[in-house]
């Protein structure tokens, strides 16, 4: 009788520390913090209308306003024009003003704020997407492999 209670403690002791865990998880789940909401005027495109503009990529630019890092990290789009969402003001001389523009950012929100500032200044853009978005969606990225550093030559 006596292995039986301490099999019972035990059962209950391993048990215990289970189903406080699980709630515990629960409860930060509960508590994580939402996704940002997306507040801009610029219109936050779904996968279905941005591969609908990447089917005439003559009519359309991709700017892409995330950090170099965030692009060889998560992949992006085969052709865009990288200019990080700090730099786009100073970068308006080289953005083209005859193309629907796309903003790209990771859940759209910096493609938004991008997407607003490029409007204002008279630029024809027609939405923001965000990468990881667009693959949650079904898309594909283009994954970027940032080659290998090379040796330092030798010194003689």
């Amino acid at each position: 009788m006596k292995k039986l209670t301490n099999l019972m403690l035990l059962m209950t002791a391993l048990a215990t520390p289970v189903a406080f865990g699980a709630a515990h998880d629960h409860d930060k789940k509960a508590d994580a913090p939402a996704a940002k909401e997306y507040k801009y005027k610029t219109p936050k495109l779904n996968r279905a209308q941005l591969d609908a503009l990447l089917a005439k990529p003559e009519q359309l630019l991709i700017i892409d306003v995330r950090r170099p890092d965030e692009l060889t990290k998560i992949g992006g789009f085969p052709v865009y024009l990288s200019v990080q969402s700090k730099e786009i003001e100073s970068g308006l001389a080289f953005i083209p003003k005859d193309r629907d523009i796309v903003t790209v950012s990771n859940h759209a929100n910096r493609a938004g704020a991008a997407g607003d500032l490029l409007t204002a200044k008279g630029f024809k853009v027609v939405g923001a997407v965000g990468a990881q978005n667009y693959e949650e969606e079904g898309g594909k990225l283009a994954k970027i492999a940032v080659p290998a550093p090379k040796p330092a030559p030798e010194q003689k």
